[in-house]
């Protein structure tokens, strides 16, 4: 990613948390955060869903939209556990290079 694809993500995840505890009826975010994490996981499951079926189906357009759906509902449930991007990138960044065969293996232990 470039510097200013982190910006980005560093921007709207920073916008997301700051929706904590903000009035759920001017907020989607802020609703999200109230209905809890039963309700963030739900968001998550239909936009994958709807990732895949633009991926089988749809134009390129609508994977990219869908896509982005679901990065911003992936990013609201980072911030509802209060887990950091950076936590992400430093796992993905320990994946790296590691054959993904030998990397499940090694979490069935």
């Amino acid at each position: 990613m470039s510097e200013n694809e982190v910006e980005i993500l560093e921007r709207l995840f920073a916008t997301i948390k700051s929706r904590r505890g903000a009035d759920a009826q001017s907020s989607y975010t802020a609703k999200l955060f109230a209905e809890g994490n039963e309700k963030i996981c739900a968001k998550i499951k239909e936009e994958a869903l709807e990732v895949i079926q633009a991926a089988r189906s749809e134009t390129d357009e609508r994977v990219v939209s869908e896509s982005a759906d679901l990065l911003y509902h992936l990013l609201v449930l980072w911030a509802s556990k209060q887990i950091e991007p950076d936590q992400i990138w430093a796992e993905l960044a320990r994946r790296e290079g590691v054959s993904g065969i030998e990397e499940k293996r090694s979490r069935k232990k």
